[in-house]
């Protein structure tokens, strides 16, 4: 019997792929190097998160009037909200809670739901019922559940001399603003403190005996503190803008505003009310060290790298400090940091990449005995 002619390749190469990658080492060289920089330069593009991207398919609706008891919130307020948004389109579930001045609406989909699609129909049915909603609530808040919502850095910020209203302000109009412009950050949001609150408290007798109420007072709040624009003057190089500022700069410009009586008389605001330079109800305490603070949580955009936004938020941190932007009294604190567990995973994984490689390698050599084949 005649033997079987070998295949072509087998003739060529002698011992299939082994044998080709004997005789052609470049070529098989330079293709696992073209792989791996095709995969050295995915790497780097690649986000990482401490989370998958994951979007729930539910929708949340936040309603607030503070002050309004929770019975009263069911019942001019939930009830309703649940009614005009149980017809949204292949919504599964509906639930709902209420607290004293607060509302919470859930919509839940099937999965597989286009969840944008779904917000917006819930958002032009929210639209809707707004109309009809007591005047005195909050604009209500809509929005999708979203893991990357969790915040990538918090830091505690406190200070041994300023109040905590200063301290909230300063927090607020210039510390956080430093880190909104990072890139991969969408929000530097700030919790906690006290915040700055004019309060005009009317005196009831007062006023009923010069002939006014209190819509007299709203009524020249509101003509007096605004701002208007003027047009615009044309020269024969420029165009400039005007605006007519009326803004109240000062507490003590604000007692002085005049009010009409029917009579044509006038009186200042301070002699018919009581102006209080306070603060804002204190709805959540922080304290660092025993000293109340301020909460300061960046929040990352959804394909940002977590650990590229910690990155830049350290390297801010650390020119602000270079720099003496950041005032001796104030102390600041690092809370929470999601790039410390990102890290220890991204660790664990390269230690099982290159363990597994390594021992793959000597099961290889193990069975071929030669190191170059391997």
């Amino acid at each position: 019997m005649e033997p079987t002619p070998m295949s072509p390749s087998v003739q060529r190469h002698g011992t299939g792929l082994a044998g080709w990658s004997i005789k052609h080492p470049v070529g098989v060289t330079m293709i696992a190097l073209a792989v791996i920089v095709v995969g050295l330069f995915s790497l780097s593009r690649l986000s990482v998160d401490l989370l998958p991207r994951l979007i729930y398919p539910e929708i949340s609706v936040r309603i607030s009037d503070p002050g309004v008891p929770a019975l009263v919130m069911e019942d001019r307020i939930t009830r309703f909200v649940e009614e005009q948004l149980a017809i949204t389109e292949d919504m599964i579930n509906i639930q709902s809670s209420t607290s004293q001045g607060r509302s919470s609406v859930d919509l839940i989909f099937p999965y597989g739901k286009d969840i944008d699609t779904a917000l917006r129909d819930a958002s032009t049915r929210l639209d809707r019922a707004r109309r009809l909603l007591p005047d005195t609530i909050d604009q209500p808040t809509i929005f999708k559940r979203d893991p990357s919502q969790i915040p990538v850095m918090q830091y505690a910020i406190s200070s041994g001399l300023r109040s905590p209203v200063e301290l909230r302000s300063w927090v607020e109009d210039v510390f956080s603003k430093w880190f909104i412009n990072l890139p991969g950050v969408a929000a530097a949001e700030v919790g906690g403190g006290l915040e700055r609150e004019i309060q005009i408290l009317p005196d009831p007798l007062r006023l009923a005996g010069l002939g006014l109420d209190v819509d007299d007072l709203v009524e020249a709040l509101l003509r007096n503190h605004r701002e208007d624009p003027s047009g615009r003057l044309r020269t024969q190089e420029q165009e400039i803008s005007g605006r007519i500022s009326g803004r109240f700069e000062s507490v003590e410009a604000l007692a002085g505003l005049s009010i009409t009586l029917p009579d044509g008389g006038q009186v200042s605001l301070d002699e018919v009310a009581q102006i209080l330079d306070t603060h804002k109800d204190e709805r959540l305490r922080i304290r660092a060290n025993g000293i109340p603070a301020l909460q300061l949580s960046i929040q990352s955009q959804p394909d940002a790298n977590t650990i590229s936004v910690a990155n830049y938020v350290q390297e801010r941190m650390r020119w602000l400090s270079d720099q003496g932007l950041l005032p001796a009294d104030i102390d600041i604190y690092p809370i929470t940091d999601q790039s410390i567990y990102v890290r220890q995973a991204l660790n664990n994984s390269v230690l099982a990449v290159v363990s597994g490689a390594l021992l793959a390698m000597s099961v290889v050599y193990v069975f071929l005995g030669n190191l170059r084949r391997t």
